[in-house]
């Protein structure tokens, strides 16, 4: 994005005078603009942009937490937020409704949507372009989303939602002092104890701070200990978010919730080159967190994650005997292989995957040989002593179905715990009902039987 706003800058041609401050602008400023977590074997993307002023004689521009007014030609940018944001380690961006095609006035009041890093909630502000006064209007334990502003009036249609909240529509004025709810699309809510979510906090094995949604369970005893559902990848901003109950390829958290097990969502850091070993890091010392917590039983621990979290899933249970039992949904288990294939549904190589993109492995397979084998469960197989569900489609677009069965053959060969479930006509994520359903129902009596123990279905 911030490639346009140069292209845009020299199509426009302002005098040579005028050019040398955006060679210099990103080096004076000494805040970066490209993503500052970016954990890719490849360039960071940019944080974008906020919008252009009428007259287009400015752009606003994001780092990770302020905004910035940069004039389009000479001058000095402005830091609109006042750099409260990176003190505070809060992100503001600029409310996402449509504002039309004609840009911002350069002397309206501007609404931004804060969000808190480490507290998880987010807040409403409002800027001044011309005076740049950035003022508070609403903040809470709520996730905002500003959905619409009335043409005519300071009034503004969003929602709010948390754990247990159900995003509901409301308005408000300019100042969000009185908001009205329009909608109660949820009241029978009120009839079920969903349980209560929190952070938790921890360091990795390589001292990085780690958070994670802990999920208590309804009607919690602090005496208690237990069983807990792992389900992982970057969950915590979605702390204060609803989690809509449905049926499909991950578990329904208040399901699990409600039936007496705690959630752990623990976030995950990856370094490239060891993507499964980094996960490890990251997670297991979160889930020996809540063990020393006293709400996990130690022995009644279930892993779950699909696609590329049902990798890990695969992986990390081949460094720890830590889990009851683990599932995995349609996993990538052999980093060889997969490398050497295509994504079915479009038909791209999979190569780009591992050398630049997700797996994180940052060279060819010929390059980096030992990487692709270290970073593969089915070559450590021999290691996994921990009860295994594969679940996969075998019309999968984007991960081949052969990846389960080389690992379910090899949990076989080697007479380890393994269940594979095979549905048949079905992509990545299963779309007809009746297989996610049966899906749920098998993937929950697979985990009440090693954290429960529960019979065993035949």
């Amino acid at each position: 994005m911030i490639f346009y706003v140069f292209f845009f800058l020299m199509i426009r041609r302002p005098p040579r005078s005028t050019l040398f401050p955006y060679t210099t602008l990103f080096r004076s400023l000494k805040v970066p603009f490209a993503n500052e977590d970016h954990d890719y074997p490849r360039e960071p993307d940019d944080y974008g942009i906020g919008g252009w002023l009428r007259d287009d004689s400015a752009v606003l521009l994001y780092d990770k937490y302020d905004i910035w007014l940069v004039p389009t030609e000479a001058g000095e940018a402005i830091n609109l937020t006042a750099g409260r944001g990176r003190a505070d380690r809060r992100t503001y961006r600029v409310a996402g409704y449509d504002r039309g095609a004609e840009g911002l006035d350069p002397g309206e009041k501007l609404l931004l949507v804060g969000f808190d890093e480490l507290a998880k909630n987010s807040s409403i502000w409002t800027v001044d372009l011309a005076g740049r006064k950035l003022e508070l209007r609403r903040e809470d334990e709520r996730f905002y989303s500003i959905k619409a502003k009335a043409k005519e009036a300071e009034r503004f249609l969003y929602t709010e939602e948390a754990y247990t909240v159900f995003n509901d529509l409301w308005v408000a004025g300019e100042d969000f002092r009185k908001p009205k709810r329009l909608t109660d699309l949820n009241p029978q809510l009120d009839r079920f104890d969903l349980g209560e979510a929190g952070l938790v906090e921890w360091a990795s094995d390589d001292g990085i701070p780690m958070q994670g949604i802990l999920i208590k369970p309804a009607n919690y005893d602090p005496d208690r200990r237990y069983p807990v559902l792992v389900y992982y990848r970057f969950f915590t901003p979605r702390l204060h978010r609803f989690n809509d109950p449905v049926i499909n390829h991950r578990p329904s958290f208040y399901v699990y919730a409600g039936d007496g097990y705690a959630v752990f969502l623990p976030d995950i850091r990856f370094q490239v080159g060891r993507p499964g070993h980094s996960a490890a890091k990251s997670l297991l010392p979160g889930v020996q967190r809540i063990v020393e917590l006293g709400i996990a039983d130690p022995d009644a621990i279930a892993l779950h994650g699909h696609s590329w979290s049902g990798y890990q899933t695969a992986q990390i249970i081949t460094e720890t005997d830590m889990f009851a039992c683990a599932v995995a949904g349609a996993p990538v288990t052999n980093m060889t292989s997969a490398y050497g294939g295509i994504r079915y549904e479009t038909g791209l190589s999979r190569m780009f995957q591992y050398e630049k993109s997700q797996s994180r492995i940052g060279a060819t397979l010929w390059e980096r040989r030992d990487l692709y084998i270290e970073n593969s469960p089915v070559f450590f197989a021999d290691r996994i002593n921990t009860p295994l569900l594969i679940q996969f489609g075998d019309e999968d677009g984007a991960v081949p179905w052969t990846q389960g069965i080389e690992l379910y053959m090899a949990m076989r060969r080697l007479d380890k715990p393994c269940v594979f479930l095979q549905y048949h006509g079905e992509p990545h994520h299963l779309k007809k009902y009746a297989n996610k359903l049966d899906y749920t129902l098998r993937m929950k009596a697979f985990i009440d039987h090693f954290c429960k123990g529960a019979e065993a279905p035949d």
